[in-house]
C-alpha cells in the first residue's frame, strides 16, 4: 500500500505541474478570496494585501479521511473538494484538489470539467478509468482511451473531455485528483440530459439518442444524483 506520505508528495507534484494553470494567470503576488465581498468577479474579489496573513494560504483540510466530504452512498462514492470556496488562498492560482473515495464498484458517471485538464493519483485500489475524444471531422466514431490504474498510477483527464472513474477492485480505493483550475466546473452527462429543469422535450431527446419516448419519460423521472 502507497503511504499517505507519498500520496502527499506526489499530489504537491501534480500541484506543481499545473503551475501554468488554464485559469487566467494573477496580476499580483496573491489574491486571497474576500468571504465579504459583495462583488461579483470571474473568480472572487481580493481581500485587502494589508489584512492578509500567513493562515489565509494554509487549510487544516483533513484531506487523510473522508470525513466531512459528499456522501453519494447510490454510486458507493464520498468526493471531498478543496477549492477557492473552501480555501480562500487557492484564489486566482489556477488550482483545487479532490479526495474521491470509492466503495467495491463505486462509480463516477461520465462527466466533463469544462474549465479544467485533471490529473488523478491512485494511492489504494484499482480503479478503471477512460476520457472519450471530442467529435472527429472525418467520420469515425469518437475514441475511448480506457486505463486500469492501481496503487501509485498517474492518469490525465484533458480539459473538457468526457471522462469516469470506477472502481474495478474488490476493495474500497481511494483516488487524489488535482485540476487545473480553481473551480473546475462539473457537468454530468446523464443529469444534463434526463435532470433539467424543466426537462428537454421528449422529442429532441428521443430523436437525438434514436429512442423511444416511453424511455424518454421512463429517464426524465428518475433521481439523479447532482453527479
Amino acid at each position: 500500500m502507497v503511504s499517505l506520505q507519498m500520496a502527499s508528495i506526489v499530489l504537491l507534484a501534480l500541484l506543481a505541474s499545473f503551475a501554468r494553470a488554464n485559469d487566467n494567470n494573477p496580476l499580483q503576488d496573491f489574491c486571497v478570496a474576500d468571504p465579504q465581498a459583495a462583488v461579483f468577479v470571474n473568480g472572487k474579489a481580493c481581500k485587502d494585501p494589508k489584512l492578509v496573513e500567513a493562515d489565509d494560504f494554509y487549510k487544516a483540510a483533513g484531506f487523510n479521511t473522508p470525513d466531512g466530504g459528499v456522501n453519494l452512498a447510490s454510486l458507493g462514492l464520498v468526493i471531498k473538494y478543496l477549492t477557492a470556496g473552501e480555501f480562500p488562498g487557492l484564489n486566482t492560482m489556477g488550482l483545487s484538489i479532490a479526495r474521491l473515495d470509492f466503495k467495491p464498484n463505486g462509480l463516477i458517471p461520465p462527466h466533463t470539467h469544462p474549465r479544467a485538464s485533471e490529473v488523478v493519483f491512485v494511492l489504494e485500489g484499482t480503479i478503471l478509468v477512460g476520457f472519450v475524444s471530442s467529435n472527429p471531422l472525418n467520420g469515425q466514431k469518437n475514441k475511448l482511451y480506457p486505463k486500469t490504474l492501481n496503487a501509485g498510477d498517474v492518469f490525465i483527464f484533458p480539459m473538457g473531455l468526457v471522462h469516469f472513474f470506477y472502481n474495478i477492485g474488490r476493495t474500497n480505493a481511494l483516488v487524489f485528483s488535482a485540476f487545473s483550475s480553481q473551480n473546475p466546473g462539473y457537468v454530468s452527462v446523464a443529469n444534463s440530459v434526463f435532470g433539467t429543469e424543466p426537462p428537454i422535450p421528449d422529442d429532441v431527446l428521443a430523436k437525438g439518442f434514436r429512442l423511444n419516448k416511453l424511455v424518454i419519460d421512463y429517464l426524465h423521472k428518475q433521481k439523479w444524483d447532482l453527479i
